[in-house]
């Protein structure tokens, strides 16, 4: 079942339920999945599963970003309305890597182009996040760069 479909079914599900957040929640990931097919190729194209990802991780950061700006201006009710919104929006991501997975892969890419000093940082955040994309968050696989690297 593609996301759309999955999206689809449970907007029925929501709406039947009364569940107001995850009804809103699947209807904000529905535009955005529709704004980015017209946006990319026309509202007949399919998307393409990495293009629904991306989608996805983007409003999963905008989440993770409303809930630090709400929490650092004293605004805690609108910032556990943001992480209602983030946990329904997690559902529809990959599963996670751990920590220790993430840091098991950042050696094993480190080996493989050679990285080992502070200047080669750049190079091997790109290499590991072309494989980690949405299966890892970027900032926690920076600081695991910058620790591998002793930045």
């Amino acid at each position: 079942m593609s996301l759309s479909e999955r999206l689809s079914e449970d907007l029925k599900t929501a709406m039947k339920s009364g569940d107001k957040v995850r009804l809103e929640t699947i209807r904000m990931l529905r535009a955005a999945l529709t704004e980015k097919v017209v946006e990319r190729r026309g509202a007949d194209a399919e998307m393409r599963e990495e293009d629904e990802l991306s989608v996805i991780l983007s409003a999963a950061k905008k989440r993770k970003e409303a809930i630090e700006e709400y929490r650092r201006v004293g605004r805690e009710d609108k910032a556990r309305e943001e992480e209602a919104e983030l946990l329904i929006i997690q559902e529809y991501l990959p599963k996670q890597l751990s920590p220790e997975e993430i840091a098991e892969h950042i050696k094993a890419v480190a080996a493989q182009i050679g990285a080992a000093t502070p200047k080669d940082f750049g190079k091997l955040m790109a290499a590991v996040m072309k494989d980690l994309r949405g299966k890892a968050d970027g900032k926690i696989v920076q600081e695991s760069v910058k620790q591998f690297l002793g930045v």
